[in-house]
């Protein structure tokens, strides 16, 4: 392990965080709200002082493989987490840690679940931070990071595999660096066309940032305690097609911009990732269309919560734990199939099913044709072996953290459907579930153990699971052996 390279992307993280914490401070100002504004600055102060002194000296090593871009990632997060805590303890906003520990894991990893049960009586500075880290965890901070501060080439490709979602991880553009600003680029454009359609909508520009920030991050947080129930239609329609739009691969978006159209409407996870839209759409529309009156209204619900849930971003325009089973079965359903690859959005991913899919597929045709030789195909082209592997190791490992996790929240004694729900928010970073964790509920009332658990399993699913996991591996320690000199 390359220790001093890690510190020293560790300081870069702490002064990045450190700059976007002078944005909630700005908002407080603009609020009179500087006695809570105030917290901001502390922690400022402290998070670039630190950073400072881990980055004055440029490492003379740069290594850096694999294994220390995942650490640096699962540090880096857990690291910003804790630091984007404190401001909410010392304005008194969320005054117990761990509670505040929760909200700003949830915040970054763009999860949305919640502990307050009044977010209305938080500080316009506090709401607007928390909503916030979903726009800086949705595209996350290490990507911006590459995309400013000049580094070896492997360091680059080594920070994107360890923190973009999805079972692979390609480069858009030749250099990662260029890679980095483009993702960036689309997506502050889309947040900013968000965000004018929001206040044409009749919507204030606060709630409008903080509402594209939740949705561009597919995250979730509101400034309301309803969500987005009491929204017009309009917002409504709107952030839905936004939120889909934000859970498409951001390739896709790379192929419309250069001209090749053909191409983007040949994606075949995106094609997927649609016709799983409509084809829930059809069956809950049966399933509902005698509950909610109005067709229109029937159909602006169902694309919302289905649009809100496999984007993972958690929004609620009606309390859908109050809709029959086959409709609550199928956003649960949702809940793990998650929105692209390559996207703001968690979940498993449609590449990972589309890929598991098409194993299954291949292993039943070789026991029925056992010369056959059949590969796996993804986007027109063969699936590597590694990918195969890796995708299937994905899948038994989060299998195996999402039984433990349930097991663990167990011993509490509350009902199964809100454990097992609480879970599948948590990991496949969704936020609102079922029961006593449904949308007009919150996780406030689990105890401090069950909340780390769940912290965990935010953690590890916005980030892949295999870079959290691996801070538990005593091997990943051990210190670079210095090379002999002659």
């Amino acid at each position: 392990m390359n220790y001093r390279v890690v510190t020293y992307i560790l300081g870069w993280v702490l002064n990045i965080e450190a700059g976007l914490m002078l944005l909630p401070f700005i908002v407080s100002l603009i609020y009179g709200e500087l006695d809570k504004g105030m917290a901001f600055i502390w922690v400022i102060l402290g998070s670039a002082l630190v950073g400072t002194l881990l980055v004055v000296k440029k490492p003379k090593d740069t290594t850096f493989y694999l294994k220390e871009g995942f650490v640096t990632v699962a540090l880096s997060w857990l690291m910003m987490s804790m630091v984007g805590a404190v401001p909410f303890v010392i304005n008194g906003d969320i005054p117990r840690y761990v509670d505040a520990f929760f909200e700003t894991v949830s915040g970054f990893t763009t999860t949305g679940a919640s502990i307050l049960s009044d977010i209305e009586a938080l500080a316009h500075c506090s709401l607007f931070w928390r909503s916030f880290t979903h726009w800086i965890g949705g595209m996350g901070v290490l990507v911006f990071l590459l995309a400013i501060i000049p580094m070896a080439g492997g360091t680059h490709m080594n920070l994107m595999k360890a923190e973009s979602p999805g079972p692979s991880v390609g480069k858009i553009v030749p250099k990662v660096k260029n890679n980095a600003i483009f993702l960036y680029g689309i997506y502050i454009v889309l947040t900013l066309i968000m965000v004018i359609l929001l206040v044409a909508g009749g919507m204030s520009l606060f709630e409008s940032l903080c509402t594209a920030f939740g949705t561009a991050g597919t995250g979730g947080f509101g400034i309301r305690n309803d969500s987005l129930m009491s929204a017009s239609p309009y917002i409504q329609w709107v952030v839905t097609i936004f939120m889909m739009l934000f859970g498409i691969n951001f390739g896709v978006y790379f192929l419309i911009i250069t001209g090749k159209l053909k191409a983007a409407l040949k994606h075949e996870e995106a094609r997927t990732y649609f016709a799983i839209i409509i084809g829930a759409a059809v069956i809950m529309f049966i399933d509902l269309k005698d509950i909610i009156e109005g067709t229109a209204d029937a159909i602006r619900h169902i694309f919302f919560q289905i649009g809100s849930i496999i984007t993972t971003t958690g929004f609620s325009s009606v309390d859908f734990d109050m809709w029959p089973e086959t409709s609550k079965t199928i956003l649960v359903l949702l809940m793990f199939i998650g929105a692209c690859a390559g996207s703001t959005g968690g979940g498993i991913k449609v590449a990972r099913i589309l890929i598991l899919i098409k194993t299954f597929i291949k292993e039943i045709v070789s026991f029925l044709h056992p010369r056959s030789v059949k590969k796996v195909k993804a986007e027109g082209k063969v699936v590597e072996h590694e990918t195969l592997r890796a995708t299937n190791v994905y899948f038994v490992t989060f299998m195996l953290l999402f039984v433990v996790s349930i097991l663990l929240l167990s011993f509490e004694g509350k009902d199964m459907v809100t454990n097992f729900t609480a879970v599948a928010a948590t990991i496949n970073n969704i936020g609102p579930g079922l029961n006593m964790v449904g949308p007009t509920q919150n996780f406030g009332f689990f105890s401090d153990f069950s909340k780390i658990v769940l912290s965990f399993d935010m953690l590890a699913g916005r980030l892949e699971l295999f870079p959290l996991l691996l801070l538990f591996c005593p091997s990943v320690w051990k210190p670079k052996k210095k090379s002999k000199t002659a």
